[in-house]
């Protein structure tokens, strides 16, 4: 995979109209709510974006409005279109963003219907983000993060109805996010893997008694 590109000489993050068009093109798009929730979608999206931003001057390449924007855009192509979105997210913010969105998805099959099931979607997804780019694992991380905090905060509330809500319980979810750990720190570590760990530790930890 090609390695992380820069969008400014200087190596800080500038935001531009892109990013507000992506921002408009992400609210149009996602009018789902969270799973389980009455969150607007886009506070996910809204939320990795911010992880993203965060890590500028944090990781060892530069964050930027391309990867801001993918972040945005990392769940448009897997669950509004697949491959057809893909196109148009290339048309409208360039290849670059495209091929990070495309990395970030487990599937490009547009009818649902059609998707491979839940744990070969992710097998597929762990074995695809050992081979992309930082810039496709930082966001991934941040996608993950965002997600096991949500599911602790959640947990907190309501105890193991949580795991309702998604297509697998707690044992696949927790293992899930333990095999993705492994593939991040194989390419060392970061603010955001560091805390997804620890994150993921504490939700194993105050479900633990489900597991008995």
């Amino acid at each position: 995979m090609k390695a992380p590109t820069n969008n400014n000489e200087t190596g800080q993050l500038h935001l531009t109209s892109r990013f507000t068009s992506a921002i408009e093109y992400a609210r149009i798009l996602h009018i789902e709510r969270r799973k389980g929730t009455n969150v607007p979608y886009v506070a996910h999206l809204l939320g990795v974006a911010s992880l993203v931003m965060g890590e500028a001057g944090h990781v060892g390449f530069p964050v930027t409005e391309d990867m801001v924007i993918a972040a945005l855009l990392h769940d448009a192509a897997e669950d509004h279109g697949g491959e057809l979105r893909l196109k148009h997210i290339e048309h409208n913010f360039g290849s670059n963003v495209a091929r990070m969105v495309e990395g970030l998805s487990d599937s490009l099959t547009a009818d649902s219907n059609d998707k491979q099931s839940w744990p070969e979607r992710k097998q597929n997804y762990i074995q695809k983000l050992r081979e992309e780019s930082a810039d496709v694992r930082l966001i991934s991380a941040a996608d993950k993060l965002y997600n096991a905090r949500t599911i602790l905060e959640d947990y907190r509330e309501i105890g193991p109805q949580v795991w309702d809500r998604f297509k697998r319980g707690r044992e696949a979810q927790i293992f899930n996010f333990n095999e993705l750990l492994k593939v991040y720190k194989l390419h060392g570590t970061n603010r955001i893997v560091e805390e997804l760990q620890r994150v993921v530790a504490e939700l194993r930890q105050v479900s633990a008694d489900e597991a008995h």
